[in-house]
C-alpha cells in the first residue's frame, strides 16, 4: 500500500468559538449552534468514509465525530490537542491587548516565547508533527487506506503549513467548523508526501 487518503476534519462550534476566546486545554463541550450547524453540513455534503476513526479526545472533537459518523469506534490521540494557550486560556484578544506577556508571545517570529503556563509554538509544532509522523506510519504499518482525523483548527492549519504548503501561514490553512481537507499522501523515501489535498 503506497497510498494513503486522511481526512482531517475541525470540531463543530463551540461557546469559545463564537466569542472569540483562544480555547486550547479547557475540554469544552459544543454549543448548541455547533450541533444545529453540524447537522446542517452534514445534511448538505458528503463526508468521506473511512476503515478508521481517530480523534484528538477533546469533547469537541469527540462529539463531532459522534454526530458526522454515529456509532463509529474511535481512538483517542490526545498528542493533537489544540494549542496549550495557559494562562491566555478562555481570554479574547481585547482582554489580553494591554498584557507585556501576550503581546510577546504573539509578536514572537521564532516560536520560541511560550504562553504562560502554556507552551511555545515551536513545542507545539513539534508535539503534532511527532504525532502525524506515528499516525501515518500506523496507518501504513496495519495497511489502513482511508482515516478520519477529527481535531482542532490550529492542528489542522499548522500541520498543512509544515507538511504540505509553508508559504502560507496556518490561520489560511485553517478550515471552518465542521469542515477539512482530505489529503492524498503517497510513500517515498522519505517516508511520505502529501500529493493531493481536497476540500471536504
Amino acid at each position: 500500500m503506497n497510498k494513503l487518503m486522511l481526512s482531517l476534519i475541525r470540531h463543530g462550534k463551540t461557546e469559545a468559538n463564537e466569542k472569540h476566546l483562544y480555547c486550547g486545554k479547557s475540554d469544552i463541550h459544543l454549543s448548541e449552534n455547533g450541533i444545529n450547524e453540524l447537522n446542517d453540513i452534514k445534511s448538505s455534503i458528503k463526508y468521506p468514509e473511512c476503515n478508521k476513526f481517530f480523534s484528538s479526545g477533546a469533547k469537541r472533537a469527540n462529539e463531532t465525530l459522534e454526530i458526522l459518523y454515529p456509532k463509529k469506534s474511535y481512538r483517542e490521540i490526545n498528542e493533537f490537542w489544540e494549542y496549550d494557550f495557559g494562562d491566555f486560556e478562555m481570554k479574547s484578544y481585547e482582554m489580553l491587548k494591554e498584557n507585556k506577556e501576550y503581546i510577546n508571545w504573539i509578536t514572537d517570529k521564532d516560536g520560541q516565547v511560550s504562553c504562560p503556563n502554556g507552551e511555545s509554538k515551536t513545542q507545539y509544532r513539534e508535539r503534532i508533527k511527532e504525532a502525524f509522523n506515528n499516525l501515518v506510519e500506523k496507518c501504513y504499518k496495519e495497511s489502513i487506506s482511508t482515516a478520519v482525523l477529527v481535531c482542532h483548527g490550529g492542528t489542522i492549519g499548522t500541520l498543512l503549513e509544515i507538511f504540505y504548503d509553508n508559504s502560507k501561514s496556518f490561520y489560511e490553512h485553517q478550515p471552518t467548523c465542521g469542515r477539512g481537507y482530505t489529503l492524498t499522501l503517497e510513500k517515498n523515501d522519505k517516508g511520505f508526501e502529501i500529493i493531493k489535498i481536497d476540500n471536504i
